[in-house]
């Protein structure tokens, strides 16, 4: 009982001794940290009657409180309390219990300053947050700001920059088509002009005609005339004399016959029966055979070399026109006696029944190349101008050997020129160019003249790559093809028609393209060309029949047209000229083989070659290391 007496007195004497501390430290009381003085523990451990009597004690103190703010009645209760346990046996441990509460107290003080030191540094973090969250908005809202600024600038510009194209635009249209009003015009004029001068030229052209025909007319009714009246005159005279010349001639003939047998008879008798005049003889005879022979070539290149030099232009390269005289029936003896022993074969190739000999052409084409034949050679009979031609297409669809063909079908001589071969020539291009067509002029049966690579040297005389001579070639040609001609049709060929002068695209009557061959004129080039490299009759005809070797004959097994048709499928894109090299393989790859026979095979094997080296060199003309 006295123990809690003890400490009754030891919480009021702390009371006091707080009060005082209150009163005496108030920016301590007035801070964050007010707490109370003891702990929940010993106030919970002391009687109800001791709070009783502290609250009774401590409230008259609290109703009646001094007005300097000290309290005297806590401080003798202190007192009072204090002496109190200074008297009581249980002083030590009154004072180490109010030693633990005190330090029960302050570290419940340091837990709680701590946990709100935590409080505060939490809202100093929140509060750092906020404000880099607010920052960050900031800065998110001045770069949308300033992107929608610069898209708004951007659609100005691009609304600027817009409207600028658009007035550029109508501008530029309106001088285009302030340009081709004047074009049309000016070209409206030029085709009224050359209508008026070619409607004039062919009046007058009209007019010569009828005139010469006339002319022509009257002398061969004269020339008839006095020929009918001659040859009654002297019919009489010449039947007379013919049969005394015939029986005259028919004497001579006999006596010179009777005469020349004796002396066979007499020479052979002498040389049977002499051994020595016979090997004489006979070594005579084989030296005037070489004499002959070597008389005859070395006359060949003789007047090839004059003819060079005074006949034909160095520019030609190949002409039907007589060299020299009675060359042109020796001409067409010797092609008589080949197209004889062709026509004697049983068949014909494929493609020389289509009226161009080995052209092979599309069905289309081949009419309108018959019809432009048949048309010059109309047009010679008639005396009329010719008309110019210009064939374009790849290389190897047949256009120089289409000009040969309507220059034998029409009738007119042949001569062949290429381009690249003025160039080198220089000044002197000039005086060349005017000599063929001086030279032209003495065929009395007109000349087609086929220009080659035309584009070579009659390219746009604009061109930076055009040289000053060559521009002067060109102007020559066209002074000399200013009028449409009687004497020379003009053919040119070129792979390369865009790069053409327009003045000679303006000369130029028919234009024709030659594709490259489609499946079925493929098929009959590769006959054509089975027939010419591999057929009995193709190798029948080489060499000679005394001193040359007989070549070993082809035998052809299981070709059959099954497989020639796989191939025409298998070469698309293929030219007759690569078609002709591919039946050319074959055959050296037939010579290539100790028996010479060619199986479905071995030409399927060279045309799977030969194909894929075709896309081979596709593929580098595509890429710039080969032209196509």
């Amino acid at each position: 009982m006295s123990a809690a007496k003890l400490t009754s007195c030891a919480a009021i004497a702390a009371a006091a001794a707080a009060s005082m501390s209150t009163r005496s430290d108030r920016a301590y009381s007035e801070s964050y940290f007010r707490f109370p003085f003891f702990s929940s523990s010993p106030s919970n451990s002391s009687s109800p009657t001791d709070q009783s009597s502290n609250n009774k004690s401590e409230s008259p103190s609290s109703e009646e409180p001094n007005k300097s703010g000290f309290d005297p009645e806590s401080l003798e209760r202190a007192a009072k309390a204090t002496r109190e346990i200074n008297s009581s046996r249980h002083a030590k441990k009154v004072f180490a219990l109010m030693n633990k509460q005190e330090q029960t107290r302050l570290a419940e003080i340091d837990a709680e300053k701590i946990y709100y030191e935590l409080i505060q540094t939490q809202k100093d973090i929140d509060r750092l947050r906020k404000m880099a969250e607010d920052q960050r908005n900031l800065i998110q809202e001045q770069n949308q700001r300033q992107a929608q600024v610069l898209r708004m600038e951007d659609d100005l510009e691009r609304k600027r920059m817009q409207k600028h194209h658009e007035d550029q635009r109508r501008h530029n249209a309106e001088l285009i088509m302030m340009q081709e009003k004047s074009s049309e015009r000016k070209e409206l004029a030029r085709q009224a002009s050359e209508e008026q001068i070619q409607y004039q030229k062919r009046q007058t052209e009209r007019e010569r005609a009828e005139i010469e025909r006339e002319t022509i007319r009257v002398k061969k009714m004269a020339e008839a005339e006095a020929n009918v009246l001659e040859a009654k005159l002297t019919e009489d005279h010449n039947r007379r004399m013919l049969i005394e010349r015939m029986h005259g001639e028919r004497d001579k003939w006999v006596a010179a016959i009777h005469a020349t047998f004796s002396h066979i008879e007499g020479g052979l008798r002498v040389l049977l029966t002499d051994r020595d005049k016979l090997l004489m003889t006979v070594g005579g005879a084989t030296a005037l055979a070489a004499g002959v022979y070597t008389t005859r070539e070395g006359a060949k290149v003789t007047w090839g070399y004059i003819n060079r030099i005074l006949g034909q232009p160095s520019l030609i390269r190949e002409s039907s026109m007589a060299k020299f005289p009675g060359s042109r029936i020796m001409s067409q003896a010797k092609n008589k006696v080949l197209n004889y022993s062709t026509l004697a074969k049983a068949e014909k190739p494929a493609g020389s029944q289509n009226g161009l000999g080995n052209v092979i052409l599309h069905p289309s084409l081949q009419r309108r190349i018959a019809h432009l034949a048949r048309a010059t050679s109309n047009t010679k009979a008639h005396q009329a101008p010719f008309r110019n031609m210009l064939f374009y297409g790849p290389p190897g669809t047949g256009k120089t050997m289409v000009a040969r063909e309507i220059a034998r079908k029409s009738g007119l001589d042949y001569a062949m020129m290429t381009g690249g071969d003025v160039a080198p020539l220089g000044p002197q291009a000039v005086t060349k160019i005017h000599e063929i067509f001086d030279w032209a002029k003495k065929s009395k049966r007109g000349l087609l003249l086929f220009i080659d690579e035309a584009d070579a040297f009659l390219c746009e005389r604009n061109s930076i790559h055009m040289s000053e001579a060559q521009r002067s070639a060109l102007n020559a040609l066209l002074f000399r093809t200013g009028d449409q001609s009687r004497d020379i049709v003009l053919v040119l060929a070129t792979n390369r028609p865009g790069d053409l002068d327009s003045a000679i695209t303006d000369r130029i009557d028919e234009v024709i393209e030659f594709p490259l061959p489609g499946e079925e004129e493929r098929l009959k080039l590769l006959n054509l060309y089975l027939n010419k490299y591999l057929r009995d009759e193709s190798n029948s005809s080489k060499g000679g029949l005394f001193l040359k070797k007989q070549p070993q004959k082809i035998v052809i097994k299981d070709l059959s047209e099954d497989v020639l048709k796989e191939a025409a499928k298998k070469t698309e894109g293929f030219s007759g000229r690569e078609i002709a090299k591919l039946m050319a393989s074959v055959q050296a790859a037939v010579y290539g083989r100790p028996d010479c026979s060619l199986d479905s095979q071995l030409f399927k094997q060279i045309v799977d070659y030969k194909v894929v080296e075709h896309h081979q060199r596709l593929k580098l003309a595509a890429e710039g290391g080969l032209p196509a």
